[in-house]
């Protein structure tokens, strides 16, 4: 319990996007064939998408692919999550320098890899942020891509 009072949506969506500029990790959770999935992630967050990268062959790699339905988790479990959409990018299809900015953030460069990684870029359809039961209602910061308020 946090103590303090139930935060507006201006000051929800700020601490939220305050969170995704600054957090390095996330939980990213897929679902396919071998069923759910859940596992961590560096990603780069660029104001509208989140760049992820993991091994192509992976189960994550797999469902994201396939379906390209994702939900992310940041912070603990009364905090943000992001349902998106992924899609794959060739590292050729990536904005210049685009490579270079996420291995910097992250610390990893799957370039540098003898797996091969797979990219992906999600675009979050739906945000939600929370601290306690009390900010439950009002907990929607963006729906269908776009932020409210």
């Amino acid at each position: 319990m946090t103590g303090a009072p139930p935060r507006g949506l201006d000051e929800r969506v700020r601490d939220t996007r305050a969170k995704l500029e600054s957090a390095v990790d996330l939980w990213v959770a897929t679902s396919g064939s071998p069923g759910v999935h859940l596992v961590p992630l560096s990603y780069l967050w660029d104001g509208t998408t989140f760049l992820v990268s993991t091994p192509r062959a992976s189960v994550t790699g797999r469902n994201l692919a396939e379906d390209g339905r994702v939900r992310l988790g940041f912070g603990p479990t009364r905090d943000v999550v992001v349902d998106g959409v992924a899609e794959p990018v060739a590292l050729d299809d990536l904005v210049p320098g685009t490579a270079d900015a996420f291995a910097a953030r992250t610390g990893f460069d799957p370039r540098e890899l003898d797996e091969p990684y797979q990219y992906f870029l999600i675009r979050p359809q739906r945000v939600q942020a929370w601290r306690e039961a009390d900010e439950l209602q009002g907990r929607d910061l963006m729906r269908e891509g776009h932020w409210l308020g």
